[in-house]
């Protein structure tokens, strides 16, 4: 059976694609230097636990309605980064968990973060907590922290939908430096309005690359961005071949 020009032209992309990832995943493993822009919110991170450690109070970090797809994943990196951080200024870091399946997850992650900075005695376990699965008893818990438990920074990153807008005015209203990021377009308004500083969209994804330092999400990150540039500059020439009218790479790209 042919294949039509259209999708033989994706099948090509893909490869190329997956040919791209793999050259960036293993110039990583190799110790090559993969340029990536530092985002402004990771050094708004380092100023927010800073200003707990300054004040002597508490971290609150909440992954938000978690579950195990991309943005979880780039928040336990970043959970990693602040916990590591928090245990090497001695300040508590308290996490709220909505699934019982991430729960263990943070678990290690935050021992793991005191283990590595030498400070094991310093690790409570009853700091990383898992409050419920239901959307509003989760909420209700994290706002009960928030106005309970001595907390200088909230930092709030994962995929979010309803209750962002309830924990970012919680956390203003108790006077904490408030850190977000999620890919959830229909929250960011929230956090852009109410946070100090907030990841907007992809950004959460390249926090996390740059901030894990891992291979595979490093050369996966470079790889969307060639992939990007080879999209904005087929767009750019076929619009441009269009005008003109020439549709010879309408018809290789139609399906």
């Amino acid at each position: 059976m042919r294949l039509r020009a259209g999708r033989m032209s994706m099948l090509v992309f893909l490869v190329a694609y997956a040919i791209v990832i793999g050259y960036y995943v293993t110039s990583a493993r190799r110790g090559k230097a993969l340029n990536i822009r530092r985002v402004a919110g990771l050094d708004a991170l380092d100023e927010a636990i800073g200003r707990a450690t300054e004040m002597g109070m508490s971290i609150h970090y909440t992954m938000g309605l978690q579950a195990f797809e991309a943005e979880t994943f780039a928040s336990f990196e970043i959970l990693r980064y602040a916990a590591a951080h928090a245990a090497k200024r001695d300040v508590p870091i308290i996490v709220t968990n909505c699934r019982a399946a991430i729960h263990p997850i943070t678990e290690e992650i935050v021992r793991g973060a005191f283990l590595g900075e030498g400070k094991p005695e310093s690790y409570k376990a009853d700091n990383v907590r898992f409050l419920s699965e239901q959307q509003l008893a989760y909420a209700t818990g994290v706002v009960g922290v928030l106005e309970r438990e001595k907390i200088a920074a909230n930092l709030m990153f994962g995929p979010f939908f309803a209750e962002s807008l309830i924990f970012a005015e919680t956390g203003q209203k108790m006077g904490c430096i408030q850190v977000a990021g999620t890919a959830r377009v229909a929250q960011l308004p929230f956090f852009v309005t109410v946070c100090d500083y907030t990841l907007l969209g992809e950004e959460l994804f390249a926090a996390g690359a740059y901030l894990s330092k891992q291979p595979v999400l490093l050369g996966s990150l470079m790889a969307q961005d060639a992939g990007k540039l080879l999209a904005l500059l087929l767009v750019t020439v076929g619009v441009a071949m269009r005008t003109g009218g020439n549709h010879w790479l309408h018809r290789i790209l139609a399906r």
